[in-house]
C-alpha cells in the first residue's frame, strides 16, 4: 500500500510478538477482530519492511508470518486512531490474551 497522507496523519505504535509460535491463526483472528471494532484505517507491518497491510484482514495478517521476537508496527488514521493503536499494542503486549 502507498501512503495516502503524510506520516504525521497517522497514530503509530509498536509491539514485540512474544508467543513462541509467532503470530499464528488464533492471535491473527484476535488482532483483526479487535481492529474491526474501530472506525479507523488500521495497517500493520512486520519488522521494518515497507509493506503495510490491512489489519482488518485475517488472511493478510497471517500471510505476514510474524515470528517470535519480531516487532509489529501499527499505524492508524481516522477518528479513533489513537485508541485503536493503543488497543492493538496492548493486545500484542498481553500475548493476545492467550
Amino acid at each position: 500500500m502507498t501512503d495516502a497522507a503524510p506520516d504525521t496523519a497517522y497514530a503509530r505504535g509498536e509491539a514485540v510478538v512474544r508467543d513462541p509460535t509467532g503470530l499464528h491463526a488464533r492471535p491473527a483472528v484476535k488482532l483483526t477482530k479487535l481492529a474491526k471494532g474501530f472506525d479507523a484505517r488500521i495497517e500493520i507491518r512486520a519488522g521494518r519492511s515497507d509493506g503495510w497491510i490491512n489489519a482488518k484482514s485475517p488472511n493478510s495478517v497471517m500471510k505476514l508470518k510474524v515470528a517470535f521476537g519480531e516487532t509489529l508496527s501499527i499505524r492508524a488514521s481516522g477518528g479513533c486512531a489513537d485508541r485503536a493503536v493503543a488497543a492493538l499494542v496492548g493486545l500484542i503486549e498481553r500475548d493476545f490474551d492467550g
